[in-house]
């Protein structure tokens, strides 16, 4: 409620509009057609991380052959 009475505007949540967007969009007050909530993606390096896991695998390997010598 305190969104809507004192207008905030909060990205992926709330933003004003003109009546006149409102017009452009045939006065349809779907809230997705003004308000995108969606992320950004994430951009993965697949080299490092592919380095990484077989990094954690070898120092995997090497506790198990330690822990099977005891």
């Amino acid at each position: 409620m305190d969104t809507y009475r004192e207008r905030k505007v909060e990205d992926r949540y709330s933003r004003r509009v003109t009546m006149e967007e409102i017009a452009k969009n045939d006065y349809n007050l779907n809230i997705s057609r003004y308000v995108s909530t969606a992320k950004d993606d994430v951009e993965i390096d697949l080299g490092k991380l592919n380095a990484e896991l077989v990094e954690i695998e070898r120092k995997a390997k090497e506790a198990l052959g330690r822990h099977n010598g005891f």
